[in-house]
C-alpha cells in the first residue's frame, strides 16, 4: 500500500463516516458506502488528489439524497 493509497482510504473511510452518520435513519450504511466507494471511482484521476475530500464529500452527498428522493 502507498502513502496515496492509505490516504485514499482514509478520506473514503471518512466521507463514508460522515454520511452514514447524517443519513442513518434513511439509508442503511451500505448503501451510503456503496454510494461512496462509486463516487470515489468516477473522481478518481480526474480531479487534483488534494481536493478529493470535499468533491468526493460533495457528489456522494448529492447521490445520497437522489437515490432517496427516488424511493
Amino acid at each position: 500500500m502507498t502513502v496515496h493509497d492509505h490516504q485514499t482510504d482514509d478520506i473514503t473511510a471518512e466521507v463514508r463516516q460522515w454520511l452514514s452518520r447524517e443519513f442513518a435513519p434513511a439509508l442503511p450504511e451500505a448503501a451510503v458506502d456503496h454510494i461512496v466507494k462509486a463516487a470515489h471511482a468516477d473522481l478518481d484521476g480526474q480531479i487534483r488528489p488534494d481536493a478529493m475530500g470535499e468533491m468526493l464529500h460533495r457528489l456522494a452527498r448529492f447521490r445520497v439524497l437522489r437515490t432517496l428522493e427516488d424511493r
